[in-house]
This record gives C-alpha cells, sequence and structure tokens, in this order.
C-alpha cells in the first residue's frame, strides 16, 4: 500500500484552505460535497503531497463528533490499495477495526473507500486503485 493522502478534519472549509495556500499548497480541483458521508471535501498539493480537508456540513455528518477531538488537525493517512477487499481481510484480521463498509468516494472518482480504526495507529482509510 502506498499513502495517497492524509485526511485534515476543518470546521470551516474555505478559511482551511486559504492558510494551507499560504504555505504553498494548490487546489486539486473543486470542493465536493460528499452527500453519504455529510462532509466538504479539497484536495490540496504541495511538492508530491496530497491533503484532504474535510468539513462536516450537517449535524449528522460522520465527522461532526469528531470535531471535538481533533479541532483542525489531520485525523486519519489514506492508503491506496490493489487489492481493497483483501487488505481488509488482512487488517481486520490483524487487531483493525472497520468503521464502515466500502462506499464510492465522490471527490475520489467514485473509487471505494473503507475507514478502520487501530488503537496504536489511529484511523485509516482504505482506497481502491484506479483501474
Amino acid at each position: 500500500m502506498r499513502i495517497h493522502h492524509i485526511g485534515y478534519l476543518v470546521k470551516k472549509l474555505e478559511k482551511a484552505a486559504e492558510e494551507f495556500e499560504k504555505l504553498g499548497y494548490v487546489r486539486l480541483g473543486d470542493v465536493t460535497d460528499d452527500t453519504y458521508r455529510k462532509v466538504d471535501i479539497l484536495f490540496l498539493e504541495k511538492d508530491g503531497y496530497a491533503v484532504e480537508l474535510v468539513s462536516p456540513n450537517a449535524p449528522d455528518s460522520v465527522v461532526s463528533g469528531l470535531l471535538k477531538t481533533y479541532k483542525n488537525a489531520p485525523y486519519h493517512i489514506c492508503y491506496v490499495c490493489e487489492d481493497l477487499d483483501g487488505e481488509l481481510e488482512r487488517l481486520t484480521g490483524s487487531g483493525y477495526v472497520q468503521i464502515d463498509p466500502p462506499a464510492p468516494a465522490p471527490a475520489i472518482g467514485g473509487r471505494r473507500v473503507c475507514f478502520l480504526m487501530n488503537r496504536f495507529a489511529g484511523m485509516i482509510e482504505l482506497l481502491e486503485k484506479e483501474d
């Protein structure tokens, strides 16, 4: 698996994007409304590193409760998988807890993603490789 991006949870997406731009990051497209997870997403890149700004857009968003813990900070690492289902099986068999079933991610071209948690490694996201 290789790292695809670092996910940053932010309360105000546009304000956060402006701050990342001051650091030299460039937007990789427009803000995407992920209606399944009830979040707005914006990818930015600098020197080959991608960050994903994630901001809840509804009170019942999957990340609304996380803002109390993370407050404008990184909260997951996303890994691209050659075989998402195989990696999911391998990791859940070795102590990772699956948070949600694999589902399409509109901000990443509809490729499937799945989130897992590990008490020592924190939250990770598995991303299906491009065809």
